[in-house]
């Protein structure tokens, strides 16, 4: 029998009572200030919104460990729990997100865990979500003693704390990444330039099928949008279409490893891999390398390494990029040979910081499942009879 069991046994074996949050904490929100981003003075001060800090600023308004809960906008997890976040020292807290402080015999990081686990899609309201003062204040905690609280807080920092090292570590490695990439395409005058253009055997572009055409959506063929073009490699995309789709819009295939360059709004810039064939919508600029002159993975880290710059290219109201900057855009040619050396250097640092399947980011979401399994298992009380 574990220590917790014991515990249970010990100290509530017929059940735990439940009680409305607002019983268990004290509720800070009529403390809460929005600000405008105009209006914000950039400081030191973190800037917590419905799903964490949005900013930083020049002063605070709360000091001490809180609890902050999304109240509207992006709030609900796909799991339908609330989005919660663990705030301490000198912040600032919008308007969006409901904001807790402990109160005695009720640790504030059991609370932190629990809420975590409640299911509050029946309470979410309106076009923007919602999770409104009254709905939160009446969510039903369980209060196990004490000591049942510690044990149960101390199994699941466990957790939190090993995913918070591993979360350091891939920082740390794209620093890394991001400093011996800059190196390496550091290169004396006698290497000679191109552009993206002139390495490519082709360009292509994509389309949209008709929005209100079901029969062109829900088939076989990948479809990729600009937003998952994210500095990496592309096994899959979110939606597919039907060849009447293909048939009927400006969508075309795409051969697989070209290098693919987000051109519109807040992705532009973005660049990505596909390791499959697939289709495009017209936001993404998609380059097939001719291999006698470039390895594709080598133009891939260098215009990722370009992504600041080719951003502020844009133009318009929302900055968008068009095939011609993007073929315009200059690249050094070392040697083939040198070029591979670039991509086994680079391919090494990415696949530990990007790679889903293996590295970091496996170890990370490998502890944070493990970690909602445990939590999930070790909040699930017996309510005790009236």
């Amino acid at each position: 029998m574990s220590r917790l069991e014991e515990l249970i046994e010990e100290l509530c074996p017929d059940g735990v009572e439940y009680k409305p949050l607002e019983r268990c904490c004290t509720i800070l929100d009529n403390r809460r200030k929005p600000v405008t981003k105009s209006a914000r003075v950039t400081g030191e001060y973190p800037y917590y919104g419905a799903n964490g800090i949005q900013d930083y600023v020049s002063d605070y308004i709360f000091d001490g460990t809180y609890v902050l809960v999304g109240e509207d906008g992006s709030v609900v997890t796909p799991n339908g729990n609330p989005v919660v976040n663990w705030a301490k020292g000198k912040i600032w807290v919008n308007n969006h997100a409901h904001i807790i402080e402990g109160t005695e015999g009720i640790l504030l990081r059991f609370l932190f865990h629990y809420i975590q686990t409640i299911n509050v899609s029946a309470l979410i309201h309106g076009n923007i979500p919602k999770l409104t003062g009254g709905d939160f204040r009446k969510l039903s905690i369980p209060l196990p003693p004490l000591p049942v609280q510690q044990e149960i807080v101390r199994i699941l920092d466990n957790f939190t704390e090993l995913t918070a090292e591993l979360t350091a570590e891939l920082t740390a490695r794209k620093k890394q990444y991001e400093y011996y990439r800059d190196r390496l395409f550091t290169f004396n005058n006698g290497v000679p330039m191109g552009t993206l253009g002139t390495i490519s055997i082709k360009a292509y572009s994509g389309g949209t099928p008709l929005a209100n055409k079901a029969e062109y959506y829900g088939g076989d063929i990948p479809w990729l949008r600009t937003q998952e073009v994210r500095f990496g490699d592309i096994y899959d995309t979110e939606m597919r279409i039907t060849p009447a789709a293909l048939k009927n819009s400006a969508t075309k295939w795409i051969p697989a490893n070209c290098v693919i360059i987000a051109i519109s709004g807040a992705t532009a810039g973005r660049s990505a891999i596909n390791k499959i064939p697939l289709t495009t919508n017209q936001h993404c600029c998609c380059l097939e390398m001719d291999p006698k002159t470039a390895n594709y993975r080598y133009v891939f880290h260098w215009v990722s390494s370009q992504y600041q710059n080719l951003k502020s290219l844009g133009q318009g109201a929302r900055s968008d990029l068009n095939s011609g900057i993007i073929k315009g855009y200059p690249i050094p040619l070392p040697s083939l040979a040198e070029q591979a050396r670039i991509v086994a250097i680079l391919d090494r640092f990415d696949a530990l910081c990007n790679d889903l399947s293996r590295g970091l980011p496996a170890e990370i979401e490998a502890r944070r499942k493990q970690y909602e399994y445990y939590r999930d298992k070790l909040l699930t009380f017996k309510e005790a009879s009236a």
